[in-house]
């Protein structure tokens, strides 16, 4: 699989205006607003108010724009240093800042997986990341599985939650009223099961963004506090 962090840079002519930061922002833009489904060369060649031709000095294809784009998304995730945070408190900020960044661009689990994060974003996220559960006592395999347990938990956790942000804006609905339709006609299913029943109310007393901020710092409190007896063991 060919990426753009692998391939020898082709230099611009001389006239060339547009630049590769100018690409990676329109793009940015564009998958935020119309997601994976609207992103293409010609739609982000008008948004530029540019030729396809100049869009093509700088990415030769679409996956360059998402090589591009997940890389700059990486760049916007915040990861402490150890020394300064306590590796359990820098693996919190490294969870919640990720969290944050994905549900601002909602298509980024759409694409995380299919193309390889090798950017320089990518590589110095890593790396600090690593140093925390390096500076935790992990050693060998155990740091990068610590690593993974952690993204892969934010990655789970938070792509129901984008996914539902995308729902309420094509719904035309507030959030609230989004919930409230749904949990009624869930309490009107016929022989509902007790606790699923109890379950259900407690859902709609609460805000739906409220549950599932509590159900990831619930989530990730408990596998932070696994991963501290794995240590102590």
């Amino acid at each position: 699989m060919e990426s753009i962090w692998t391939r020898q840079r082709t230099a611009s002519p001389a006239r060339e205006t547009l630049s590769r930061d100018q690409i990676v922002k329109a793009t940015m833009e564009l998958l935020d607003a119309e997601g994976l489904a609207g992103l293409s060369m010609r739609k982000l060649a008008a948004r530029l108010d540019s030729g396809a031709t100049s869009l093509y000095w700088h990415v030769q294809t679409k996956d360059d724009l998402i090589d591009l784009v997940i890389d700059q998304v990486y760049g916007e995730v915040d990861v402490p240093d150890a020394e300064l945070a306590g590796w359990r408190g820098g693996a919190l900020l490294l969870a919640h800042s990720l969290r944050a960044v994905i549900l601002r661009h909602g298509w980024l689990p759409e694409v995380i997986y299919i193309r390889p994060s090798i950017g320089p974003n990518a590589v110095v996220m890593g790396s600090r990341g690593l140093a925390l559960f390096t500076a935790a006592g992990f050693t060998g395999r155990d740091i990068d599985y610590a690593m993974n347990a952690v993204l892969s938990f934010v990655f789970g956790n938070v792509s129901p939650h984008a996914t539902w942000q995308a729902t309420v804006r094509r719904s035309g609905y507030s959030v609230e009223e989004l919930n409230r339709e749904i949990l009624a006609e869930v309490a009107q299913l016929p022989a509902m099961d007790p606790m699923m029943h109890e379950s259900v109310q407690r859902r709609r007393v609460v805000d739906m963004d409220q549950l599932l901020n509590e159900s990831f710092s619930y989530g990730l409190d408990s596998l932070l506090d696994g991963l501290e007896k794995r240590l102590s063991t």
